[in-house]
């Protein structure tokens, strides 16, 4: 084989026009046809292809047939690879290109916009805002999707506020007080009469059903004011809770959520607003104060005295602790594997935090209450502990609950010199921790290290959710068409 033939043989050959982007392909033809001062007249009487058959191509609303674009390129006098390559033949064909393209594709179609005519005559001023626009949708549209970085950084902005108010939403809490005030709540817990009341009060009727969408926990018909609830119990949450939640979107003006930051303070919102109608804001506070006074609070009396879950208790008291009582304290739900599902703070005890600030999905220290409560034996009874940190000494105490997704810890800790206002302070449970400092839990001992390192390879249970991107759509991880049948179907 000589030199020259051995180089033909291996040249890439030019892509046919099926392998083509029909619109790229058009937008070079256009460009060397005009480069050669060619008419779509001319090209007809050299070639035979007729005018509206070329301008269809160069459009690219008509394929050509490879025998023609052979031809066409000695016309123009360029190669096949001119006219089939992966670049736009010009700066501006590549902004043709990509608005034409971006008229064409599913988000623009979705968004029912409409399209306009791109050719050589449409001015540059035009086709620079048209991309400006097409920017800006892409944008917005990828705000919409949030990814874990961005779930976490409306995690730490929503965090920081709830901080910054003490964790109590005044707002809420006066409509909570004027709903219960009209439907005659005097004390203890909220009884299934009253919330009966309070959602015929605010125009709604419930509707327990067997095939409630999987991705809901409710389904609310405004159309029609009706709640739907399952006829089953689903996995860990209140059916009390959740009613009052679905009500909470309605009585506090929630719209459809435009971002994910906005998704997740409308579920902290509407959680807030019903565990404030569970657990009302009078007789929670005159309850608690009590319990301060005589230096008895426990997160398991207030459980008790309003009925509810002990995380809801427990959150309940965050709500109402600092606000009321004068008490900083942070709060942790912690499952088994080690990792933070939910977290808040204002007594200055450190969390471990990503580059973002971000708490959730972050390993806790082995030796704080909320990891040691998982080997205490008594898993009836709270157990509490008193542990020495960095950011100085804090007293918690802390109960497991077990769920569909594993056991959890459900832990309140307050800074030592608030201990005394709490039961279990007498605790002799101690502890220290130097975390972060790696030294602490997580370097594995210098005997392990030389015994094993380099001999084990573990395989990760990868907490998949907090990783992945959260689903698009104005409510995350709903599937919207299997809501919207569900609700076709109750027609």
């Amino acid at each position: 084989m000589t030199s020259q033939s051995w180089h033909r043989s291996t040249r890439t050959p030019a892509k046919e026009p099926d392998a083509t982007d029909p619109l790229q392909l058009g937008k070079a033809i256009r460009h060397h046809r005009k480069a050669a001062g060619l008419t779509l007249d001319a090209v007809h009487d050299a070639i035979g292809l007729a005018p509206s058959q070329l301008s269809a191509i160069e459009t690219g609303k008509r394929e050509i047939r490879f025998q023609t674009l052979q031809r066409l390129a000695a016309l123009l006098g360029v190669t096949l690879d001119a006219l089939t390559g992966d670049a736009p033949p010009s700066e501006r064909a590549a902004r043709e290109l990509r608005l034409e393209r971006a008229m064409r594709s599913p988000l623009w179609v979705q968004k029912q916009l409409p399209t306009m005519r791109v050719g050589p005559r449409t001015p540059d001023d035009v086709l620079e805002t048209m991309l400006a626009l097409v920017d800006e949708l892409e944008r917005t549209s990828e705000e919409r999707i949030a990814t874990p970085e961005e779930a976490r950084r409306a995690n730490v902005q929503l965090r920081a506020e709830m901080r910054a108010r003490d964790n109590h939403f005044g707002e809420i809490e006066a409509e909570a007080a004027r709903i219960l005030r009209d439907v005659g709540y005097a004390q203890g817990p909220l009884s299934q009469h009253l919330i009966a009341a309070i959602t015929e009060r605010l125009g709604f009727s419930v509707h327990h059903v067997g095939d409630l969408p999987h991705s809901t926990r409710s389904v609310t018909d405004l159309r029609r004011h009706r709640i739907y609830l399952s006829r089953s119990s689903r996995g860990d949450h209140d059916p009390r809770s959740v009613l009052l939640q679905a009500l909470g979107h309605h009585v506090l003006g929630h719209d459809v959520p435009r971002d994910y930051g906005g998704f997740l303070r409308q579920r902290v919102e509407t959680n807030y607003f019903a565990a404030a109608l569970l657990m009302p804001e009078s007789a929670a506070v005159a309850f608690l104060a009590e319990a301060k006074a005589q230096r008895q609070l426990a997160v398991e009396d207030l459980r008790d005295a309003f009925a509810v879950s002990y995380e809801m208790a427990a959150h309940r008291l965050t709500n109402l602790a600092t606000h009321h009582l004068g008490i900083p304290l942070h709060f942790q739900k912690v499952h088994e594997s080690g990792i933070i599902y939910k977290a808040y703070e204002n007594d200055g005890v450190t969390f471990p935090a990503d580059h973002t600030g971000a708490i959730e999905g972050q390993p806790v220290c082995k030796r704080w209450t909320s990891r040691e409560v998982f080997d205490a034996p008594d898993t009836v009874n709270a157990f509490e502990q008193y542990t020495e940190t960095p950011a100085g000494t804090f007293w918690c105490t802390a109960m497991t609950e077990r769920s569909a997704q594993g056991e959890f810890s459900l832990s309140i800790g307050v800074p030592f010199s608030q201990a005394r206002w709490f039961r279990g302070r007498a605790t002799k449970e101690r502890s220290a921790s130097q975390c972060p400092d790696p030294a602490c839990c997580r370097t594995p001992p210098v005997e392990l290290a030389e015994a094993w390192a380099g001999k084990a390879w573990p395989s990760a249970r990868a907490h998949s959710h907090l990783l992945a991107a959260l689903p698009p759509g104005a409510f995350p991880g709903v599937d919207e068409t299997e809501v919207y049948a569900f609700l076709a179907s109750r027609t």
